[in-house]
């Protein structure tokens, strides 16, 4: 057998393992993985995820940071940030998110991500032009429009905020929240 296929096989009952929630079983293949056919990042992110999954986030941050330096992608970056948030490193969590949606605005992990930092840190400013953003590539998505109006909102920008709700009370006359919202801003 070639080295790529045993690599590709091991990657694949990796992920398999790991979808069933075989932990010892999908690092056991991830590690035969990383030991065929050259450096790949998808098994360093496997492994990533168990670490997460164990409650190791050093070993988790380890692993997003190798995954990264083989090939960067959104799903790395992101990956990382969320360790960096649980572990405090907000500051640092809140660049690794920006970097995540730069490469993929539609990384819904690294958009709450960077909303719920942004809150924390006090930068919701920052926040705004990323959900606009996602909502220039897809303009339905009425939960990161609540978002958006909510981060509007919190910035004073009411008037904002009461367009981006008329807009989905429109699109989801059963939207509750942004009824309640533009109800309390219209009042």
């Amino acid at each position: 057998m070639s080295d790529h296929l045993d690599y590709e096989i091991n990657k694949e009952l990796g992920e398999c393992y790991l979808f069933m929630g075989d932990m010892d079983k999908a690092e056991e293949y991830y590690l035969k993985a990383m030991g065929s056919n050259g450096v790949h990042c998808d098994p360093y992110l496997g492994l990533a995820t168990i670490a997460v999954q164990r409650g190791d986030l050093p070993r988790a941050k380890e692993m997003y940071i190798k995954a990264s330096s083989i090939e960067k992608s959104d799903k790395s970056v992101a990956g990382l940030a969320l360790v960096e948030m649980e572990g405090g490193e907000l500051d640092n969590a809140f660049v690794h998110f920006q970097e995540a949606l730069a490469m993929n605005p539609e990384n819904m992990i690294a958009l709450y991500g960077m909303v719920q930092t942004g809150s924390t840190l006090g930068r919701l400013s920052d926040v705004v032009p990323h959900l606009v953003n996602y909502l220039a590539v897809d303009p339905l998505k009425d939960n990161v429009r609540f978002t958006l109006a909510g981060c509007l909102v919190s910035l004073g920008e009411e008037d904002e905020a009461s367009r981006h709700l008329e807009r989905i009370m429109e699109n989801d006359p059963e939207f509750t929240p942004a009824r309640e919202l533009y109800e309390k801003l219209s009042a």
